[in-house]
């Protein structure tokens, strides 16, 4: 079972990193731009690697022994 903070940190990473590729989706499927001011396709793509990387140390956090 997980220690207390273990849990609250691996929730934390996971639920924004949902929220982030919720809202990443969301924006581009609305042809709304990600981040003001730079290319739509970096953008796209680092907001998304990001949010991928924040689920995977979430469910890396929760996977600890």
């Amino acid at each position: 079972m997980e220690s207390g903070p273990a849990a609250f940190a691996g929730a934390a990473f996971t639920l924004f990193g949902a929220g982030l590729l919720l809202w990443t989706s969301l924006r581009v499927r609305l042809r709304e731009p990600v981040a003001e001011g730079t290319n739509p396709v970096v953008a796209t793509v680092l907001t998304s690697l990001f949010g991928v990387a924040f689920l995977a140390v979430g469910a890396w956090v929760f996977t600890r022994p």
